[in-house]
């Protein structure tokens, strides 16, 4: 019997709401796991709150995305090798299989040059999936409409260094205009994480619903089920500009629904 692969939903799916309604969404309506994004959410910092939450609803923590953001970078220490070392001890209280986390930005000399043996350190360590992300080239301060530059060493594709374990981005694929389905042919069997969401090709990190853009979702999801795949699928849609509580759900469960569809589920 093939094995069903697990979807589930980040914790950055339900802000402005705290994780642990992403825990209370999850159980209600029907996903199979929380990713906790590590981030100003004073919950998301604290473990003993996530594994109450995690036993309260049944809901299992999936995945841990380590505090990777611009607006995150004091998130438990300004030292990023800190942060993610805390990141994968998290996975490991929690029960999680997987870190995400963004590769270094440039500014990060120190971080950016030991990055690939830490991640490598740290998987063996731990036996942790430390997932790097695809990203995507912003516009500069004072820079035109039209101007780029990566922020991340050496580029935003994680395959120019190349890792063990990639988390593939929808949503940042289709702001950085690169072909999907192209980079998970590179990431080969690396790929263990996607966060699955949309876009429509402009210059910014949309997050939409899956179908709702111009990325292959749904063709990536059945090439994964045709596929040796075995990681995990998460939903990282933004609805924080959601009218209701009910819209949210609404959203939620379709995104839900797009996935298990097409992951013939």
């Amino acid at each position: 019997m093939v094995q069903q692969i697990p979807v589930g939903i980040s914790t950055a799916s339900v802000w402005p709401l705290r994780a642990g309604a992403a825990f209370e969404m999850a159980a209600d309506l029907g996903y199979d796991g929380v990713e906790v994004m590590i981030w100003a959410d004073p919950v998301s910092q604290d473990i003993s709150a996530l594994r109450r939450w995690s036993r309260r609803t049944g809901v299992p923590v999936l995945s841990i995305h380590s505090p990777s953001l611009l607006i995150t970078q004091r998130v438990w220490s300004p030292d990023p090798e800190v942060r993610l070392r805390m990141s994968v001890d998290a996975a490991l209280e929690l029960g999680a299989r997987t870190v995400v986390v963004h590769p270094p930005f440039r500014w990060q000399r120190r971080y950016g040059d030991a990055f690939g043996d830490l991640v490598d350190e740290l998987e063996e360590s731990s036996g942790i999936e430390v997932a790097v992300e695809n990203m995507f080239k912003v516009r500069p301060p004072g820079g035109s409409r039209t101007s780029r530059v990566s922020a991340f060493r050496p580029s935003i594709d994680p395959t120019d260094v190349g890792f063990r374990h990639y988390t593939l981005d929808l949503s940042h694929t289709a702001a950085a205009g690169m072909d999907a389905l192209a980079l998970a042919e590179r990431m080969g069997s690396g790929l263990t994480h996607v966060h699955l969401a949309d876009g429509t090709g402009l210059p910014k990190d949309e997050h939409l619903v899956p179908g709702r853009g111009i990325e292959p979702c749904a063709e990536l999801l059945e090439k994964l089920v045709n596929s040796d795949f075995s990681g995990q699928i998460v939903l990282e849609i933004n609805t924080r500009r959601s009218p209701s509580a009910a819209q949210r759900s609404r959203d939620l469960a379709e995104s839900l629904l797009f996935a298990r569809f097409h992951l013939g589920q």
